[in-house]
């Protein structure tokens, strides 16, 4: 197979371009130097990073699973909002040693991630550099519902998850320690699933404030605790903790509950609703807003960990 510093610019964009998935959103695609879409309501838009080495390993991930994954925490974004999503722009940097049969998996993990959902790339850029850094900005479209955001939670709201927690840590935990235990944990960990659509439900059902899991339950809490000025507090007992968590972490002197709380990239969606509304199918609730100033607790109490910062592990 040819590295990509020997087919050149072109030709790989010729290779890689119709493996990529389309959308019906798409008044035109890839190929001009800018794509335009069609919608109905007002335009949403999420970026993301992934850096070789930090966000994946090569070692670990195939390039197919590395493409589902960026498209799958994007869509989660746009979800997050309570909008459609509709299109992606994919920005992808290598090596000129690179295989070009890699960046044609990678193509085949967006589409296989994308088509359920209408989704299609609709430009990008393709680039040398260091190391593989794949550049992801999603759009969605609200189709005339208001966007939920991070700053509307008040005080007696419902705080609900909209699936099982921890999978992710726990796959990410065997694959670094090198362990065999669960594999569904692991595949989760490569290729996450949330529950596309979760976060229309919520619109519908009039949450106030709404965020995709990535960074743990509890870090992407105190994001809409400072943002709505309120504060939170969970029961640990209701948290919905993924089967493969206790499987994992009973072989490994783990904690269940501090995966759940803390893990993040399972990208389901917390959100926040009013007092007595009957939540969306699927949705667990998990605890209640509270004052102001009165942070993030667990069982009443501060938790000692919160989750994943990108500059400093916590």
């Amino acid at each position: 197979m040819p590295l990509i510093g020997d087919v050149g610019e072109d030709a790989l964009v010729a290779l890689f371009t119709p493996r990529l998935p389309t959308t019906s959103a798409a008044l035109l695609g890839p190929g001009d130097d800018a794509a335009v879409l069609s919608l109905e309501g007002d335009l949403v838009v999420s970026s993301d990073v992934l850096v070789e080495n930090r966000h994946f390993r090569r070692e670990w991930s195939t390039a197919s699973d590395v493409g589902f994954r960026a498209a799958m925490q994007n869509l989660a974004d746009i979800d997050a909002m309570g909008a459609v999503p509709i299109a992606l722009q994919i920005t992808l940097a290598a090596p000129p040693r690179t295989d070009v049969e890699w960046v044609l998996d990678f193509a085949d993990g967006l589409r296989e991630a994308c088509e359920p959902y209408d989704v299609g790339v609709v430009g990008g850029d393709l680039s040398g550099g260091e190391e593989i850094t794949v550049s992801v900005t999603a759009m969605g479209d609200t189709k005339g519902r208001s966007p939920v955001r991070r700053s509307g939670a008040r005080v007696n709201n419902v705080v609900a998850v909209s699936g099982s927690l921890g999978a992710a840590m726990a796959g990410y935990h065997q694959l670094e320690n090198g362990l065999a235990i669960d594999a569904e944990s692991v595949d989760l960990f490569l290729r996450p699933r949330p529950r596309i659509g979760a976060g229309i439900e919520a619109a519908d059902a009039r949450a106030t404030s709404m965020m995709d899991i990535s960074d743990g339950l509890l870090m992407d809490l105190g994001r809409i605790a400072r943002a709505s000025n309120i504060g939170i507090a969970i029961e640990a007992e209701r948290v919905p903790i993924h089967p493969s968590v206790t499987r994992v972490a009973g072989m490994v002197v783990g904690n269940p509950l501090d995966w759940a709380l803390t893990g993040g990239e399972d990208h389901h969606l917390v959100a926040t609703f009013p007092p007595r509304s009957d939540l969306p199918r699927g949705w667990v609730p998990i605890g209640l807003v509270t004052r102001a100033h009165e942070g993030v607790l667990v069982d009443g109490k501060a938790p000692s960990r919160w989750g994943w910062d990108h500059f400093v592990r916590s």
